[in-house]
């Protein structure tokens, strides 16, 4: 029996452990490939919110409470379901999501390398003994930071929601999740009844999709101590704002505009390769996707050519009916923005070498040759199936271009002297850096994250970044006898 088989999902958010209506009705699942709908989800209300909160908080204390042995056999279960269901949360990542096989399969593995991780969380040393100047013992004690919000996007629904749940709720917090309504079964739906399965204790982990006034009650409701939150850079000032306003810890994964550099001693068939996977993989609807491809002036008319050729042989179509390598876009509204930079940038002096057609919700993998550095392609992030491709005359001039926009999330560097690369990647201010790869990459156990307008930092992946994420220090001295004060 399937994961959705056995519940009555359809139209309902969990709650407190159980499948109910939601105050805000509910609406349709709609497919970005067909346009049909797939099934019906529930919309949460501020006061679902509040309810679940302070279920939650009830919850969280008796989690806490358990061995560190029974937090960790649930972590281990869950990633033992999203193995066990792969093929049914695959179908339903490929229908609701838009994302190619190998998209969805990827989401699976991570998801349960997620759970797998954050298994060994609840046995690893939660404190240090500290030197005091009095006669006592003295430590320093890591403890859940309590109920902790995780706001997740659409783009990757699985990884971006799970990798700030499983550390979370492996640390002894509880959790309130809230998907996209876009991708709500993917990034809410499913990964709620994983965890349901795996025997987590009701109300430790509760699932409300809504709108801005959910996130809005979750980010200020008293319960919750610890927001994290993955989305645009837009929203994620106004979290960070209203976050800082109510003395809640935020972190905050953002956008990212990252760079690729074609140095001149790179191979250009394989730069050509990472290029087009840095760009096009997911329809490029990934934070790390590349979004400016700065390339050395002496390969740079081959790499053009050789990108443009790879980009118009990529098939694109509904990933649910063949093989294809890009799908949908999610929507209407992020097609049309994708289409308003290309044109935008093309008016400016760009020249389409490839793509900048749709038909629907697809759109054609894109190289735009000849970019001014003022294009909204160039300037901007695309959140698409686009290779804006600007000439540099050397490595110094490639650094000082990446280095002049506002985000700071991933970079990639092409050259046959990785020392060379990792000389430029210094001068260079991301939060991850691949030499000789493109800027789509992600593990599990290892801390990810952006800089500037990409976000606060690496607050996910590894176990230092999880603990210091969810966790809070608590300073706890012990005598055998009381002192005696002056007065």
């Amino acid at each position: 029996m399937g994961l959705l088989d056995s519940v009555d999902w359809q139209a309902n958010i969990y709650k407190n452990g159980a499948w109910s209506a939601a105050r805000g009705g509910d609406y349709a699942v709609v497919e970005p490939a067909t346009g049909g709908e797939l099934g019906r989800m529930g919309r949460a209300t501020p006061e679902d919110v509040a309810e679940a909160a302070a279920s939650a908080a009830a919850a969280q204390r008796e989690w806490a409470a358990l061995p560190h042995t029974a937090r960790a056999a649930v972590l281990r279960r869950a990633g033992d379901l999203w193995q066990r269901h792969a093929e049914e949360i695959s179908g339903w990542n490929v229908r609701e999501v838009g994302a190619v096989p190998g998209m969805a399969g990827f989401a699976l593995h991570v998801a349960a390398e997620e759970c797998y991780q954050a298994a060994a969380l609840p046995a690893r040393a939660i404190g240090e003994v500290l030197p005091s100047e009095q006669p006592r013992l003295s430590l320093a004690r890591r403890v859940p930071a309590g109920v902790v919000a995780v706001i997740s996007p659409f783009n990757v629904p699985i990884i971006l929601g799970v990798r700030s749940v499983a550390p979370a709720l492996a640390l002894g917090n509880a959790v309130l999740l809230k998907p996209d309504p876009r991708t709500a079964v993917t990034g809410g739906t499913l990964l709620a009844r994983v965890f349901e399965e795996a025997g987590l204790p009701p109300g430790v982990l509760q699932m409300l999709p809504g709108g801005p006034d959910v996130g809005e009650a979750l980010i200020t409701d008293p319960h919750v101590r610890v927001v994290s939150f993955t989305g645009s850079t837009a929203v994620g000032r106004r979290i960070g704002e209203l976050a800082g306003k109510h003395l809640k810890r935020a972190h905050l994964e953002l956008g990212g505009n990252s760079a690729l550099l074609v140095l001149d001693d790179a191979d250009v068939d394989a730069a050509v390769n990472l290029a087009a996977w840095g760009s096009f993989f997911h329809q490029g609807q990934i934070c790390m996707t590349t979004g400016r491809h700065l390339v050395a002036d002496r390969l740079y008319d081959a790499f053009v050519e050789g990108l443009a050729a790879k980009a118009d042989a990529l098939p694109v179509g509904d990933p649910a009916a063949g093989e294809v390598a890009l799908g949908p876009v999610i929507d209407a509204g992020q097609r049309d923005k994708i289409h308003r930079l290309v044109t935008a940038s093309v008016e400016q002096g760009a020249r389409a070498a490839s793509g900048g057609t749709y038909d629907g919700l697809f759109y054609r993998p894109t190289v735009l040759a000849d970019v001014p550095l003022t294009a909204p392609a160039f300037a901007e992030e695309v959140f698409g199936p686009v290779a804006p491709v600007t000439r540099v005359s050397s490595a110094e001039e490639a650094a000082e271009l990446a280095a002049a926009g506002e985000y700071g999330l991933s970079l990639g560097i092409v050259t046959r002297d990785v020392m060379r690369g990792l000389a430029v990647a210094e001068r260079i201010p991301t939060g991850i850096v691949h030499i000789n790869d493109q800027t789509v990459n992600d593990e599990a156990n290892a801390p990810f994250g952006g800089v500037r307008a990409s976000g606060t930092g690496s607050r996910f992946g590894g176990a230092a970044a999880n603990v210091e994420a969810f966790t809070e220090t608590r300073w706890i001295t012990l005598r055998g006898e009381p002192p005696r004060y002056p007065f």
